[in-house]
C-alpha cells in the first residue's frame, strides 16, 4: 500500500512537470510570413558584461509606445532578468523601408545622466524579431577571423569631438532582416536579424518644395530630416531624434539552422574569464590534493620500509590500523546524511538537465528554458534526496528519519533562499530588471514547500524501510583514541602513523 501510494505521487509529479514546463522545454514552431505581413520588433533587457546587472529597456529615455505590453515569461526568463516588451519599431515583410523617424525626445538632466552611466558600463540593447535576438556583425582587427556576431548593440560610445571628450548615443538603427523563401508556397521564414547602430545628429527644417536636399526621413511630413556627419551627443536639454531603416535580404540558411550563428558567437571577455577562473580553481584544488596525498604516502612508505627494525605490533601503521574505525558512525552523522542527500539532488538535477539538452528538448528560442528545467528538476529530485539521506542514515544506525527528512528538505534550500532574498533586495534597490518580483518569489516558495518538501519525506520513508547496508569490515566496539590538536596544527597522530 505504501509503495503504491509512492508510485502514484511520483506519477502525479511527473505529469505536473511536463504540463507546466512543456511550453519552455520544446522548440517553438516556425512562422510563415507573406509579403506585406506586419513585423513587430520587441525589446528586451539592457545587459553588460561589466556589471552583470540587467535593466529594463525603458529604464532609459527611449521612445515609448502609448501602451507597453509585456510578453508572458517563464520562471527562468524572470530569473535571468528578461523583460520582453513591445516597441515602436514596426515594418512589413519584404518591404524595404528608408529612414523613418521613431520619435523626438528632449533629454533632461536625469535622462542624460542615465545614458552616460550606461555608456560607461558598456551596456547593450537587446531586441527580438520572431523570437530571434538582434545581432551586430563585427570584424576582427587581428584578422584571425573575418567576421563574428555579438549580442545586441551598444547604447552609445565615448569619443573626442572638437577637442572635447563627449558621450554619443546610437540613435539610428539600420536593420537587416534575412529570410528564407518557401518554394512550395508564396511565403518566407525569418532566419536572420542584424542591426548596424549609428550615431547621427539629425537636422530638420520646414518643408520646402524647392529644396534640393533629398529627405532621408519622413519625406511625406512637413519636416525634412537629414543626417549630418556629426554624431549625436548626450547632453542636458539636448533633442535626440531616433530613426531606423530596414533592408530585407534573401538567404540560403534554413529555419532549423538559424540559431547556429548565436551558438557560435564569441564573447571573448566573458568566455576567457570563465575559462581562467575554472583553470585556477582546478589547479589549486589539484595542488592541495597532491600535497596532502604525497605527505601521507611519504610517511607511510617510510614506516613500511623500516619493518625490519620494528616488532610485529609496530608493523601496522598508517591506514592499516584504522580499518576497524572507517565505518564507525561520525559524531554528526545526521549532518553527513543531509549533505549526501542534497548532493544527490543537485547531481540528479544537473545530469537530467544535460540529458534533456542533448536530446534537444531545451530550445534556445525559449528564453529561460534551461533555468526553468533546472528549478523544476531540483524540486522533483527531492524524492531521490530523501531516499539517499534516509538510506545512509539507517546504515549509520540512525532512528529518527523524520528529523533527517526535515533537515534535508529545509537546511540548504533555506540558506539559499535567505541569501537569494537579501541579494534580491539589493538588486531591487538598484531598479534592475534582474530583481525577482514578489509573484515569482511566491511561486518558488510554493515549488519548494509544495513539491520538494513532500517528495523528500516520501523518499525518506521509502529509503528508511529498505534493509540496512552491511559494512564490508567489522567496526571495533572501542573507538581508537584521537588526541586533540590545535586548529592550526597540520599533523594528527593516530596510533603511530602520520595522518594529515
Amino acid at each position: 500500500m505504501d509503495r503504491s501510494w509512492s508510485m502514484i505521487t511520483v506519477c502525479i509529479t511527473i505529469i505536473i512537470f511536463f504540463v507546466s514546463s512543456s511550453e519552455s522545454l520544446f522548440p517553438s514552431a516556425p512562422v510563415d510570413f507573406r509579403r506585406g505581413d506586419p513585423l513587430e520588433v520587441k525589446v528586451n533587457k539592457l545587459s553588460s558584461v561589466k556589471t552583470q546587472l540587467p535593466y529594463d529597456y525603458y529604464y532609459l529615455h527611449y521612445c515609448r509606445p502609448d501602451q507597453i505590453r509585456n510578453t508572458i515569461e517563464n520562471i527562468g526568463a524572470v530569473l535571468r532578468g528578461d523583460h520582453i516588451e513591445n516597441s515602436m519599431y514596426m515594418f512589413h515583410m519584404q518591404e524595404q523601408l528608408p529612414c523613418q523617424v521613431v520619435c523626438r525626445i528632449m533629454l533632461d538632466a536625469k535622462s542624460a545622466k542615465d545614458f552616460k552611466e550606461m555608456i560607461d558600463d558598456d551596456y547593450r540593447v537587446n531586441m527580438i524579431l520572431d523570437d530571434l535576438p538582434v545581432a551586430v556583425l563585427r570584424q576582427r582587427h587581428d584578422g584571425s577571423q573575418p567576421t563574428f556576431y555579438q549580442h545586441g548593440f551598444l547604447v552609445g560610445f565615448k569619443g573626442t569631438y572638437i577637442n572635447d571628450e563627449k558621450y554619443f548615443i546610437n540613435n539610428h538603427l539600420s536593420f537587416r532582416v534575412m529570410y528564407h523563401k518557401n518554394l512550395d508556397s508564396n511565403s518566407a521564414r525569418i532566419v536572420g536579424f542584424e542591426v548596424t547602430p549609428v550615431s547621427i545628429n539629425h537636422e530638420y527644417k520646414d518643408w520646402d518644395e524647392k529644396s534640393h536636399h533629398w529627405p532621408t526621413c519622413n519625406e511625406n511630413t512637413k519636416y525634412i530630416f537629414q543626417g549630418s556627419r556629426a554624431p549625436q551627443t548626450v547632453d542636458r536639454d539636448k533633442e535626440v531624434i531616433f530613426s531606423y531603416d530596414v533592408v530585407f535580404k534573401e538567404s540560403d540558411i534554413e529555419w532549423a539552422s538559424r540559431w547556429d550563428v548565436y551558438v557560435l558567437m564569441n564573447d571573448d571577455q566573458l568566455h576567457w574569464f570563465s575559462i581562467i577562473n575554472s583553470l585556477i580553481v582546478i589547479l589549486f584544488l589539484s595542488g592541495m590534493l597532491a600535497m596532502i596525498m604525497m605527505r601521507i604516502l611519504y610517511k607511510d612508505i617510510s614506516n613500511y620500509n623500516q619493518f625490519d627494525t620494528q616488532n610485529e605490533s609496530e608493523e601496522e601503521t598508517g591506514w592499516k590500523v584504522v580499518h576497524g574505525d572507517v565505518f564507525r558512525a561520525p559524531s554528526n552523522s545526521g549532518l553527513l546524511c543531509v549533505h549526501v542527500g542534497t548532493g544527490v539532488q543537485i547531481f540528479g538535477m544537473t545530469l537530467t538537465t544535460m540529458i534533456f539538452a542533448l536530446l534537444g528538448f531545451l530550445s534556445l528560442s525559449n528564453r529561460g528554458s534551461v533555468i526553468t528545467a533546472m528549478v523544476l528538476l531540483w524540486a522533483f529530485m527531492g524524492l531521490f534526496a530523501g531516499f539517499a539521506s534516509a538510506r545512509l542514515y539507517r546504515t549509520l544506525k540512525g532512528t529518527e528519519w523524520k528529523k533527517i527528512a526535515l533537515k534535508t528538505s529545509v537546511m540548504f534550500p533555506g540558506i539559499l533562499f535567505a541569501v537569494f532574498f537579501v541579494l534580491n533586495a539589493f538588486i531591487w534597490g538598484e531598479h534592475s530588471s534582474g530583481a525577482v518580483p514578489f509573484g515569482t518569489m511566491f511561486a518558488l516558495v510554493c515549488l519548494w514547500l509544495g513539491i520538494s518538501v513532500p517528495l523528500v519525506f516520501v523518499g525518506s520513508y521509502s529509503g528508511f524501510k529498505k534493509p540496512v547496508i552491511e559494512d564490508p569490515v567489522k567496526t571495533k566496539k572501542i573507538p581508537r583514541l584521537v588526541p586533540k590538536q590545535p586548529c592550526y596544527a597540520m599533523k594528527t597522530t593516530i596510533g603511530g602513523g602520520g595522518l594529515i
